[in-house]
């Protein structure tokens, strides 16, 4: 087994959590590595329903370790929580489960900035799910984030947290004109955290490294998708994380010689939650069907899910820029119901045919999709294992977004069960 980046090459809710539970069978390792608990991944095993919004999918793999990267911001009551969560389930946590040590920690401060931050912009919003992700990720790139590590040293974590203290109750005063934070509260809810967190706290570089000297797979768990990457994304309608491929080696501390394949991760449609430009969105009616039949709420926040046609404009960059290899296709089944289905190839703007997404995102409101459009298959595909048993028409949808996106498809999933996806 190769070692497998996994991304989303849409706006995230691809169905990733699904496709990383699929391939953690054939791995030894699974490493998220960036994102915080802004993101959810949903697997269903069992006709049980697990969401998972910091620790990899894999953990529902009996004898396979997972690790957070020190790509990913870590809220430590959110992850202590999923922890307990998965131990009442049934799921085994122990010596399973490492947290990198480099990894940058949320904390009160930091999920009220992001939220007093997307009140004051008003309808300029970005949609962020007011976690505090990306007020963690200005202070990581200012140099004044306080890391796992720093929380296990008492002194230093003093000393971190009252200067951030200081200048975070300058802006909460002067600014927002909104309540101040103490530290003692902080101080001592935080070094609860400590010693709850720190048997799982590793050097993850080294871990991963030698895994991969020793032979071992890695399976590189990405969360979002390339479109709210935070360079190659819609900005600035984006995450505050590099959820593209190359994130998973800045992530993990896994160089890219180490990495041998990339597969994105795409719906049969296209959804995105949040504010930002959608050129393929569906109208009400249809929105609404798709959304119903999908389920297309955030795992997250619960937020409903702008649902349209597949991008394949979005998907070409999407694996142009993360060097994918293979597509993994979700979701068949929620068209099963549809008489016609369309793929948008390219885009008008003026009187030019865009063949890839501008930068400027003022232009995305005035471009228009071009359509090509399919025979739907009507016809229920839920309960197909195979890629020959498909409706002919199924698999002509297919092979056109294969000769669109010039990658083969190697998975598609056609319902929420692990057992309800096939390999191509």
């Amino acid at each position: 087994m190769p070692n497998i980046v996994v991304v989303g090459a849409q706006w995230g809710d691809e169905g990733k959590g699904k496709v990383i539970d699929l391939l953690t069978e054939r791995t030894d390792l699974v490493v998220r590595f960036q994102g915080g608990n802004n993101a959810g991944h949903t697997v269903v095993v069992g006709g049980r329903e697990f969401i998972m919004h910091l620790i990899p999918s894999g953990i529902l793999h009996r004898g396979k370790f997972c690790i957070i990267g020190n790509g990913v911001v870590v809220d430590p009551a959110v992850l202590l929580e999923e922890i307990e969560g998965l131990r009442k389930r049934g799921i085994e946590i122990d010596h399973n489960l490492g947290v990198s040590d480099q990894a940058h920690l949320i904390f009160p401060y930091h999920r009220a900035l992001d939220k007093l931050k997307e009140a004051r912009v008003g309808p300029g919003k970005i949609g962020t799910t007011g976690r505090g992700i990306g007020p963690c990720y200005t202070d990581k790139a200012a140099r004044v984030g306080i890391r796992v590590a720093d929380l296990l040293e008492d002194d230093l974590f003093r000393r971190k947290l009252r200067m951030n203290l200081e200048e975070k109750n300058a802006l909460f005063s002067k600014l927002y004109q909104a309540p101040t934070f103490q530290f003692e509260p902080i101080y001592e809810e935080y070094r609860g955290y400590r010693e709850r967190i720190a048997p799982y706290v590793i050097n993850a570089p080294m871990v991963l490294n030698r895994a991969v000297a020793e032979g071992k797979s890695i399976l590189f768990e990405g969360a979002q998708g390339t479109w709210l990457d935070i360079d190659h994304g819609t900005y600035p309608y984006v995450t505050s994380s590099s959820a593209t491929a190359g994130g998973a080696c800045v992530g993990t501390g896994v160089g890219p010689t180490r990495i041998d394949q990339v597969i994105g991760v795409v719906k049969a449609y296209t959804t995105r939650v949040g504010e930002g430009p959608f050129p393929t969105e569906f109208p009400p009616p249809l929105m609404e069907q798709i959304r119903s039949k999908g389920k297309e709420f955030g795992a997250t926040t619960g937020r409903p899910r702008r649902c349209g046609w597949f991008d394949a404009v979005l998907v070409k960059q999407a694996i142009l820029v993360n060097g994918i290899t293979e597509i993994a296709v979700t979701k068949l089944d929620v068209l099963d119901d549809s008489p016609r289905v369309s793929i948008c190839t390219s885009y008008r703007l003026g009187g030019k045919i865009l063949e890839s997404p501008p930068a400027a995102i003022d232009l995305w409101g005035k471009m228009e999709p071009v359509y090509e459009e399919h025979p739907g298959w009507l016809m229920d595909t839920s309960q197909v294992s195979c890629f020959e048993d498909l409706p002919p028409q199924a698999r002509r949808y297919l092979k056109r977004l294969e000769d669109l996106l010039r990658v083969k498809i190697s998975i598609v999933s056609v319902g929420s069960k692990r057992e309800q996806a096939f390999h191509v």
